[in-house]
């Protein structure tokens, strides 16, 4: 008897799951669920935005010697129409730090996230990534460093 209850609802289960997923799905999206800078329909959004634009997302030190601390600024500027916020810049490697605005930047304002390099323990050629978040479309940019460090 346990055995008949058991499959039956399993039956029962099944059923339920082959009703709930072989319904028709609706392929349009409301474009105004969409809080994306720019639509599923490829519309602009007239939603304020920050934008966050770099001089340059690449630096090279070029030739280091081993156990020289290095650093570069890059500039950037935001572009949008809303404040933009950096809440963080995390790199791939400890000999890395990155040191960045902790305030708002207004539209049209400017500031500069510094990347220190320290080559202890480092031969060779290095590249190194430093990833900054911020309240902007995409949300994080990778600025990259390169090295070539001697002996």
């Amino acid at each position: 008897m346990k055995t008949k209850r058991l499959t039956i609802t399993v039956a029962l289960m099944a059923l339920c799951f082959l009703a709930v997923s072989c319904r028709q799905k609706s392929s349009d999206v409301d474009v105004d669920l969409i809080r994306n800078p720019r639509s599923a329909k490829g519309l602009q959004v007239k939603e304020a935005m920050p934008v966050i634009t770099f001089d340059s997302e690449v630096h090279d030190f070029g030739r280091l010697s081993a156990g020289e601390s290095i650093s570069y600024s890059f500039r950037f500027r935001n572009t949008g129409n809303a404040d933009l916020i950096l809440s963080g810049a995390s790199a791939t490697c400890g000999c890395t730090v990155a040191d960045y605005p902790k305030g708002r930047i207004a539209p049209g304002g400017e500031g500069y996230v510094t990347v220190t390099f320290k080559s202890a323990g480092k031969s060779g050629q290095q590249l190194q990534e430093v990833t900054v978040v911020t309240n902007a479309q995409p949300s994080r940019v990778k600025l990259r460093i390169t090295a070539q460090v001697a002996h």
